[in-house]
């Protein structure tokens, strides 16, 4: 059963090197690739490199009047994960993806997704994981923990514990970066706490009410004018009401002289009214007059307490470079919020502590369950790796998990895992990209993936020349590997082996044919069945196989 399954459906190449115009089609499983030496297939590995996100270079086009493209359509239906770093890097979510490389004879280069312009840098991530591409000496996934611990995982079908410890350890991560920067804050807040609530206390303690000190100076200015203001009142008041021909009752007169002649005059009536008016106005200043005079006072004893109120308070408007006592109070304010703050913090870094702890302990639990499996599982997947090296032409390698302790849980948990070979039983186990050859590499992530293939989800699976430094048996058994991992993935193979090429489901014979200005260039034939016995025919025996090589090669396809 295949699940989130990819599959190249179509491969197009453009003015690459020896190839002008070339497509593939594969089908769903096995695709065998075969073809004279220097036909172009390494050509078209290259070319898929770009797909790849590998730096282009000019020295590749044929035509220099013409641009190198690189095209591949992928079917990414059912790979929900693909389709959401898709969406992640804000790309055209469709069920088909389509990659295309561009290179101009200027050497410039150009990237695009579903016909989005992408950096080299996105498009590597995102078709790293649409094709894994297997070359000699290319094998940097072998080196890579995280591969490694897929595999261990996938066989110990840890896929929903897995799943709860990741999200778990992303809780755990985030949480203890927030703590840490919770207590960064705090330190610095508590280094300037002191000194805040110095000058909390002492605003507080100084208790300035609003406008208290610019209220102060005004009635310590009248204190201190108040004889100058009390004669001034006094004779405004005389002037108005008490002197000797005071101002209110020269005005009743006059009014009642006017009014005298009305009779005769009726137009003088409004200025009797206006004049009553004007009586009853300067009445009520000589009133408001009498009480500003008696609320003038001389006290030395309240002026030396408010001189010093004063004095305190253009002292704190100083030193808090404000300009008021509204400003004193909000300074007041902000202090109180500040030190709130940091009881706030510390209340929150308590809670944050029970929570990391709670956290640390599920993790570790989760942590636990998972290396119980894999310690459960490595014993045997390793002898069933050794197992497939022997029939794959590695009789003397011995193949080993080791599994180690980490001091902390890391993002796949407590363990440290490495794959360790010893090629030649030599007693000494080394790290695989130490022990293996180049094709030995292939061999080895072909016997990996063959037993994983159920359980992992993988990418279509490239082998360039896997079975080189095999023949008989041991090719045959490289065959059977690749046709029961392309049960599950499409696989596409390079090779030279008779015995591999058999097992195809679909076979591409790449050879070279004469053009235009006698340039060679690169063609690619389907094969039917007849011409699919011939060429591994020829693959057997020579240009002209022999009846005994066709009848091999017959039987092998029949097999």
């Amino acid at each position: 059963m295949r699940t989130n399954f990819i599959m190249l459906k179509q491969l197009i190449i453009r003015n690459y090197a020896i190839i002008d115009h070339l497509v593939i089609v594969p089908d769903a499983e096995l695709n065998i690739v075969t073809g004279e030496t220097g036909a172009g297939k390494s050509i078209i590995l290259g070319a898929l490199s770009l797909v790849l996100g590998e730096r282009a270079d000019t020295s590749v086009l044929i035509d220099k009047s013409e641009k190198c493209i690189v095209e591949a359509h992928f079917d990414t239906a059912g790979h929900e994960s693909f389709r959401n770093a898709l969406k992640e890097a804000e790309l055209d979510d469709d069920a088909e993806c389509i990659i295309r490389r561009e290179i101009s004879s200027s050497g410039k280069s150009r990237a695009f997704i579903n016909d989005t312009p992408v950096t080299l840098s996105v498009l590597n991530r995102l078709s790293s994981m649409l094709m894994d591409l297997h070359q000699q000496f290319d094998h940097l996934e072998m080196r890579d923990d995280h591969f490694q611990m897929d595999v261990l995982d996938a066989m110990a079908q840890n896929g929903p514990l897995t799943g709860i410890y990741r999200q778990l350890f992303h809780r755990y991560r985030d949480l203890s970066r927030q703590l840490s920067e919770h207590l960064a804050t705090q330190a610095q807040l508590q280094k300037e706490a002191d000194y805040k609530q110095y000058l909390l206390d002492e605003l507080v303690q100084a208790g300035f009410k609003e406008h208290e000190i610019e209220e102060a100076e005004q009635q310590l200015r009248q204190m201190a004018h108040s004889e100058r203001i009390r004669l001034v009142l006094q004779a405004g008041i005389q002037m108005l009401g008490e002197g000797e021909q005071p101002l209110v009752q020269e005005l009743r007169k006059l009014s009642q002289q006017i009014q005298g002649i009305a009779d005769v005059l009726p137009a003088v009536q409004p200025l009797v009214e206006r004049i009553a008016s004007a009586r009853a106005e300067l009445q009520d200043i000589s009133g408001e007059l009498e009480m500003l005079e008696n609320g003038v006072f001389l006290d030395p004893e309240l002026m030396q307490q408010m001189q010093e109120r004063i004095d305190l308070g253009y002292k704190l408007l100083k030193k808090h470079d404000v300009q008021d006592t509204g400003g004193l109070i909000l300074v007041e304010r902000e202090l109180e919020e500040a030190l709130k703050k940091t009881m706030d913090l510390e209340d929150l870094i308590v809670k944050e502590r029970e929570e990391l702890d709670t956290l640390r302990q599920q993790l570790l639990d989760a942590a636990n369950g998972l290396s119980a499996k894999r310690k459960e599982v490595a014993p045997g997947l390793s002898e069933k790796i050794a197992h497939l090296l022997t029939l794959v032409g590695m009789p003397d390698a011995r193949f080993e998990i080791s599994l180690q302790p980490l001091p902390e849980p890391g993002p796949s948990g407590i363990d440290a895992v490495q794959f360790l070979l010893d090629a030649n039983k030599s007693g000494q186990f080394l790290p695989l990209h130490k022990a293996a050859s180049g094709g030995e590499m292939s061999r080895i992530m072909l016997s990996v993936k063959s037993l994983t293939a159920r359980a992992m989800q993988l990418p279509t699976l490239l082998f360039d020349e896997v079975d080189t430094g095999i023949s008989g048996e041991a090719s045959r058994q490289v065959g059977v590997l690749l046709r029961d991992l392309a049960r599950y993935h499409q696989v596409i193979c390079i090779t030279h082996q008779p015995q591999v090429a058999a097992k195809g489901t679909r076979h591409f014979y790449i050879y070279k044919e004469p053009g235009e200005n006698r340039r060679i260039h690169s063609r690619v034939q389907v094969l039917g069945p007849d011409e699919r016995v011939l060429a591994i025919a020829r693959m057997i025996g020579g240009e002209q196989p022999s009846e005994a090589a066709l009848k091999h090669a017959r039987e092998l396809v029949e097999a």
